[in-house]
């Protein structure tokens, strides 16, 4: 109680522009004024281990090299893409873990290739099953997120339907990965979650609060009545990690500085996880590119963050 009541009185006598002044910045403010902190963003610098894909799949660089790469580049969290995992074994995924830890390298999400969208029941079902075997990954990692995709849309068939399988997947899985306290996330990549409107449908239609969106902010293609920021501004409440590119496919630079005002202006709170895409941004390799695109992330999350 004495030290609760010195915060106070230390905030009532040199007041919110002192403390901002002193380097304390608008959280700090904020909590001296007394405003709920439920909006207040947390932006936290990441990136995705498909960034360097080519050195991972070339034996260049393994996933430990990875996570001190990590700390190399003054980076918050590493998203683990499972494509690079040497194996599934617990010691290996465990010694992974306690590698970032002792980094203090947050694992802020898992990405995995397994697709909703299936015609054949059977084939669903062992979707549902990989899900699961990768929430258990996810779990041993000490990550919170699992990244997973809808599909792309087979011939003869109505997106409805395969909204529709997407929903029915996503409700078995979620009730799997809260058990761990694991979220999933569907990103809208390429196939029928390319839309914000379909993004947000089957958000609304599992209504589990570990179903969430891997935002993927150069994946939504534009519509008569949202461009793309549009419909980032429209996912980002539903959006528990964001990866990150410079360059849309076209080689359009993104308007970074408002992409990071949009979640900022949502709250969002969640990892900014660079993915580099070279073909994105005129074929420079990653060793020299990634680095370039992860200091203008920390940056932006320095300008756009309460942390």
């Amino acid at each position: 109680m004495k030290s609760t009541m010195a915060r106070r009185t230390f905030l009532k006598s040199v007041g919110a522009g002192a403390l901002a002044g002193a380097g304390m910045g608008t959280l700090s403010a904020s909590l001296a004024e007394g405003q709920s902190t439920s909006k207040m963003p947390r932006l936290l610098a990441g990136c995705c281990a498909y960034t360097y894909r080519e050195l991972l799949t070339h034996g260049q660089m393994t996933l430990e090299d990875f996570i001190r790469k990590a700390v190399e580049l003054r980076l918050d969290a590493v998203d683990m893409t499972v494509y690079y995992l040497k194996s599934t074994d617990a010691g290996y995924l465990e010694s992974l873990r306690h590698l970032a830890c002792q980094n203090a390298v947050t694992v802020s999400g898992v990405a995995c290739g397994a697709t909703m969208v299936q015609a054949d029941a059977a084939k669903r079902a062992e979707t549902l099953e990989q899900i699961k075997q990768w929430v258990d990954v996810t779990d041993r990692l000490g990550a919170s997120h699992l990244r997973v995709f809808a599909g792309k849309l087979p011939q003869g068939v109505e997106k409805k339907q395969a909204i529709d399988w997407t929903v029915e997947t996503m409700k078995a899985a979620c009730e799997y990965s809260a058990t761990r306290g694991i979220a999933l996330g569907v990103e809208d990549h390429a196939g029928i979650t390319q839309n914000a409107d379909v993004c947000l449908e089957i958000m609304e239609r599992v209504g589990s609060s570990y179903a969430r969106i891997n935002l993927d902010i150069t994946n939504f293609i534009a519509t008569a009545t949202q461009d793309v920021y549009a419909q980032i501004a429209a996912c980002a409440p539903y959006a528990h990690v964001a990866h990150i590119r410079d360059h849309f496919s076209d080689h359009t630079p993104v308007d970074m500085d408002r992409v990071w005002r949009i979640l900022a202006e949502a709250g969002f709170r969640g990892y900014m996880s660079v993915e580099y895409e070279p073909s994105f941004s005129g074929g420079e390799p990653a060793v020299t590119g990634a680095p370039k695109l992860i200091a203008k992330t920390r940056e932006l999350c320095r300008k756009y963050s309460s942390v």
